[in-house]
Parts: structure tokens; sequence; C-alpha cells
């Protein structure tokens, strides 16, 4: 059983999102991301126990909020991470931070 947070994403070029930027929860420390793509990250969100919640930075504040729980979906395109399935902006975690210009 592990949890995660999950700061960041990259996309391909067509906008889709093909990986997450996964942080492993310790017991006093979140690690450092780890770059996950989406099936990895789908899988490591349907093994029984793990779970997931968004991580977003507070520019005010100066520090990482823990945001939504994280959940694997069923679309017409097939399954995909989702947060918050209210129909809301922030549903499929496009509002992370985009880590394609940071690194590859």
């Amino acid at each position: 059983m592990a949890k995660y947070r999950i700061s960041g994403i990259w996309k391909d070029s067509n906008d889709t999102i093909v990986a997450y930027a996964f942080h492993t929860v310790m017991e006093s420390s979140t690690g450092r991301a780890v770059k996950k793509t989406k099936a990895q990250a789908i899988s490591l969100l349907e093994t029984t126990g793990n779970s997931a919640t968004t991580w977003v930075w507070n520019y005010v504040r100066g520090g990482w909020d823990v945001g939504e729980t994280v959940t694997v979906v069923h679309g017409n395109s097939g399954k995909y991470l989702r947060s918050n399935p209210d129909k809301k902006v922030t549903d499929n975690l496009g509002h992370l931070i985009d880590f394609d210009w940071i690194t590859p």
C-alpha cells in the first residue's frame, strides 16, 4: 500500500497527457518526482491500497498544497486519471504544472 502525490504532467504534440510526475509520500517527507507513463500511473492506482492526490504549488504561500483525490476512470478513449469527477476544469489533471519545458 502506497500513497502518492502528482505534481505535474507531460503532454504529446496533440496536447494529450502522456505522463505524470509521481511523488511517494513517506512518513515524514515526500519523495522527488518520478516520471510515470500514463500506463504506469494507471497500473499504480489500480493496485489495491494505493492512492494519490494532486499536489499543487501555492504561489501566494510559496509551498505545496495537497489537492484532490485522483482516480482511474474509463472514458470514450480508454482509461485515464481524473480528480474530483464532478465536471470541474481540474478533472483531467491538466491544471498541474506542465513539465514538458522543464525536463523531457
